[in-house]
């Protein structure tokens, strides 16, 4: 399946201020969903941040708040954000099918909200080089559930050009450094 800019959304999950210090190489996961949320921004597709219970650790992270700016940003207790209550209906509400998921941590939020996204009927591609864990055991071991659930395993690169299609085009230089 290619990722379809017009059938997708981008869920970024838990990038918070206490968490990504203990995230192995969070400033990457950091930097690629900025990437993400950029690109989104500017193509018009939808964007949500999760936040897992703020109040133990903190917001986002300032670089994915500072991208955000058009982004649906919502609070969850739920490790799932499928799981947490009204979500799964803002998602729906969007009228897309492709789920593009990136974050912390890949064995917990972002996999559970990945299983839960997939029973619900949509296609999820998980961002592994823009999600993560303590440990990079657990991150592989997550993409490997996802992908044996049904989900995709891709890169940030994979999904910036497949939501362009083609080069050549105005909106391929605006993503450009993106890219470079």
């Amino acid at each position: 399946m290619l990722i379809s800019r017009n059938d997708s959304l981008l869920l970024v999950v838990d990038i918070q201020e206490k968490l990504a210090p203990a995230i192995f190489e969070a400033d990457e996961i950091t930097r690629n969903s900025v990437r993400l949320l950029d690109g989104a921004r500017r193509l018009g597709i939808p964007a949500f941040v999760s936040e897992h219970y703020v109040q133990g650790l903190g917001p986002s992270v300032a670089a994915i708040r500072d991208a955000a700016v058009d982004a649906r940003i919502f609070a969850k207790t739920h490790f799932s954000c499928a799981a947490e209550p009204g979500v799964l209906d803002l998602l729906q509400a969007c009228g897309r099918r492709q789920v593009i998921l990136t974050g912390a941590e890949t064995h917990v939020c972002v996999l559970q909200t990945a299983l839960g996204l997939i029973a619900a009927g949509f296609a999820v591609c998980l961002v592994a080089d823009a999600a993560s864990s303590r440990t990079p055991a657990n991150r592989q071991l997550a993409c490997e559930r996802v992908r044996a659930a049904g989900g995709q395993v891709v890169s940030t690169e994979m999904v910036l050009f497949e939501w362009l299609e083609r080069g050549g085009t105005d909106e391929f230089r605006a993503l450009l450094p993106l890219i470079k």
